[in-house]
């Protein structure tokens, strides 16, 4: 990272100066607060014994026998509330209680942020509001049941696409309007600074986990990292730690919804034509635009991965060539979590799917010591009721 909150070019501070007091508070607080003692401590005993962790990598052993290779799963989905979000939502639920704020917004799309920022809300006695588009919340609608029965108010988007980009907007605009009692708990590493920093930061227990678990079951690093990206906070939580080895490749995976020719996707740096460079949400990066700027509604039949922006580290790592993204389709993905859940009786969220489509492809050129290591950000029970109409839809 390069000047103040960038990355290479990318990352930066792009609000409103009604914001920017709010968003300066957060940014000392949290350089402040990651170095002392007692904040740390709480955190720690958060994730340990309200979070469960650390979570455990799992040797898929039929997949493994299946594909040719040695496939691990980092397993997030056994996580309390059931994916990767609720490390950063502890960590900046907790700082907000430091810095004396009283309520927590969040925007979510496929409901996992939502759903680990309302029970981090109870936990910490913080009132939480949930800002989702009305078409992630008809396909969610486990999730924000589960919001509800956890004392959040979802409020429904029903402007734009009414999916994630939008949620994003009505949850930044709240908080201009109530940023002096409230923090807005951003749900990837995406946003003005410091976000993408800290959501890294938070996130970061992932890889640091996982880096020490492969070396106790292996001895040795995997050939592979491999982990979907819609924002890219699950990726970048595992990448980060690999990083400095230059003999792990590390891949993300974008949702190619229904083909990359078709424009119906959700791929920033796979769609040549689409995937340009400018400002959104606060932050510069890769958003899907036309040729006059205008932002290009995307599609993925994962609600997580349905984003047009990726985060401002991801931009400079894929310009620095040290991760590669790839994509899988809609198709690949469906056909991905049923594979999983047949061969290891282990459900994925669709988004994990995506990154587990891609693995087995790539593992038809591994050798049968080669190891990929596979980021299960979350799991599939809120994705059930849209896989068995996709499933029916094609018999």
């Amino acid at each position: 990272m390069s000047g103040k909150g960038k990355f290479g070019e990318f990352g930066g501070t792009f609000v409103s100066e009604i914001l920017e007091a709010s968003r300066a508070e957060l940014e000392e607080g949290f350089f402040r607060l990651k170095k002392n003692k007692k904040f740390k401590k709480e955190l720690a005993e958060l994730l340990e014994k309200y979070g469960g962790r650390p979570t455990p990598l799992t040797y898929a052993e039929n997949l493994s026998k299946k594909f040719g290779c040695k496939i691990y799963l980092k397993r997030e989905d056994l996580l309390h509330s059931g994916a990767h979000k609720l490390n950063n939502c502890l960590g900046q639920a907790l700082i907000a209680k430091y810095l004396g704020k009283k309520k927590l917004i969040a925007e979510t799309g496929a409901g996992q942020h939502g759903v680990a920022t309302a029970v981090v809300g109870a936990k910490l006695g913080l009132d939480v509001d949930v800002y989702m588009g009305k078409t992630d919340a008809e396909r969610q609608k486990p999730n924000v049941f589960r919001m509800e029965l956890c004392g959040a108010k979802v409020k429904i988007v029903e402007s734009g696409s009414m999916t994630l980009k939008d949620a994003i907007n009505e949850a930044l605009r709240d908080w201009t309007a109530t940023s002096k009692n409230t923090h807005y708990l951003l749900g990837s590493v995406l946003g003005p600074h410091p976000y993408p920093l800290m959501v890294a930061h938070f996130q970061s227990v992932i890889g640091k986990e996982a880096k020490k678990q492969i070396i106790k079951e292996e001895g040795r690093f995997p050939k592979a990292v491999i982990a979907c990206v819609g924002g890219g906070s699950n990726a970048i939580g595992i990448f980060r730690q690999f990083l400095p080895e230059k003999n792990v490749e590390l891949i993300g995976v974008e949702a190619a919804g229904l083909g990359i020719s078709t424009g119906k996707h959700a791929s920033r740096f796979s769609d040549k034509k689409l995937g340009r460079k400018g400002a959104m949400h606060g932050c510069f990066t890769y958003i899907l635009q036309d040729k006059f700027g205008q932002i290009i509604n995307t599609h993925s039949v994962a609600a997580g991965l349905d984003y047009c922006a990726v985060g401002p580290e991801h931009s400079m790592l894929r310009d620095l060539g040290r991760i590669k993204y790839a994509y899988a389709t809609d198709k690949e993905a469906l056909k991905a979590f049923q594979i999983l859940s047949k061969e290891e009786g282990i459900i994925p969220a669709l988004e994990s799917a995506h990154a587990i489509a891609y693995a087995l492809k790539y593992a038809k050129k591994c050798s049968p010591k080669d190891i990929i290591l596979i980021n299960l950000s979350g799991r599939g029970d809120k994705d059930l009721e849209m896989v068995m109409k996709e499933i029916r839809c094609k018999k």
